[in-house]
């Protein structure tokens, strides 16, 4: 089996219709599969919303809007569509009785209103969500990388199940996942924006983990946003900076750009949700819902994040847009342009 470089991997696209579908489910089901072996994972159902004022909702950077409606039946309460489910699952967790080793993975469907919609953002976001439960003494970075190296295994995995199924695609990643602080990236590159960063790390490793994604670096802003709710991106880690999160990128070789397949980390323990809530200027969340139940120590140690499908199989079926893997919304002239392509956005 030969792996191939950025330089010379060309696009070999599945063919449209029946064959793309099909090759859609192989992937999905090939990786669930492979994620759930190597995290030691089961499936759960999932919610596609909650009620309001609850803080289990994900808020993201904090700026999205949350779809929401009213409930008829419960006195016209209100419930908001999940944008994901990264603190769900832990309550979850606890609701179960998991043992620590043991996790959660499920299907997520969000809606994303305010996403800027391109080549790899729709407003449909779908995405494996997963959990798992971890004592205090893994809160560390060997514990993160050491389940970042699993989830990389599934995605190999995966890739070589792919090759095997449909040989015009030959395998492209590195057998190993780089791993960089955030900090680390910036003095690499001070003079590029986070983006740009990524872009340089990822087209020179193939697969690059970035650390620490969250709290603020020697330039005086983060490397990007983080709700300060779920991911502990501010406790002081052995590497000597601050971080027990971070996100899997990867180079794209259709696109000739970075592309992010996870996001995730250790998550809060009580110090550092009042720390990163007093950070955000929301100490207020502190009397909701999810933030009481943790702060009194109803909810366990956790390990979690999301890793996007339709990115996935973007990359694994090299697919030039999210809309050749997923149903969204798309305006007539980007569907009209991918079509002078050849190009069917689904």
């Amino acid at each position: 089996m030969k792996t191939i470089t950025s330089n010379e991997c060309i696009e070999r696209p599945i063919k449209q219709g029946i064959e793309n579908e099909l090759a859609i489910d192989f992937v999905k089901t090939n990786f669930a599969q492979q994620l759930c072996m190597e995290l030691n994972l089961f499936r759960v159902q999932a919610p596609i919303a909650v009620e309001e004022n609850t803080g289990i909702n994900d808020d993201l950077n904090g700026v999205e809007r949350a779809v929401s409606f009213s409930i008829s039946d419960m006195g016209n309460s209100r419930a908001v569509v999940v944008q994901s489910l990264a603190k769900w699952k832990r309550v979850r967790l606890a609701q179960l009785g998991i043992e620590t080793g043991k996790g959660i993975l499920t299907d997520m469907r969000a809606i994303r209103p305010d996403e800027k919609l391109s080549p790899i953002h729709s407003i449909f976001v779908d995405q494996w969500d997963w959990e798992k439960v971890i004592s205090i003494g893994q809160r560390n970075i060997a514990t993160l990388k050491e389940t970042v190296n699993a989830i990389f295994r599934a995605i190999r995995k995966t890739e070589h199940e792919v090759f095997t199924a449909y040989p015009q695609i030959e395998p492209f990643f590195p057998e190993n996942i780089h791993y960089i602080h955030s900090q680390e990236l910036l003095q690499l590159f001070p003079k590029l924006s986070p983006k740009e960063r990524e872009n340089e790390i990822a087209k020179q490793y193939g697969a690059v983990f970035i650390f620490g994604i969250g709290d603020t670096l020697t330039d005086g802003k983060p490397h990007d946003g983080r709700a300060p709710d779920y991911d502990d991106w501010s406790s002081q880690n052995e590497l000597g900076y601050t971080g027990l999160n971070g996100d899997i990128i990867v180079w794209n070789p259709v696109s000739q750009s970075a592309l992010e397949l996870s996001s995730m980390g250790i998550r809060v323990d009580k110090l550092a949700l009042i720390r990163q809530l007093s950070i955000a200027g929301c100490p207020e969340r502190e009397k909701l819902l999810f933030h009481s139940m943790l702060l009194s120590d109803q909810l366990p140690q956790t390990i979690g994040g999301g890793i996007g499908q339709s990115r996935l199989c973007m990359f694994l079926l090299r697919k030039k847009h999210i809309g050749e893997v997923q149903v969204g919304i798309w305006s007539a002239s980007t569907r009209l342009a991918y079509k002078h392509e050849g190009i069917e956005i689904i």
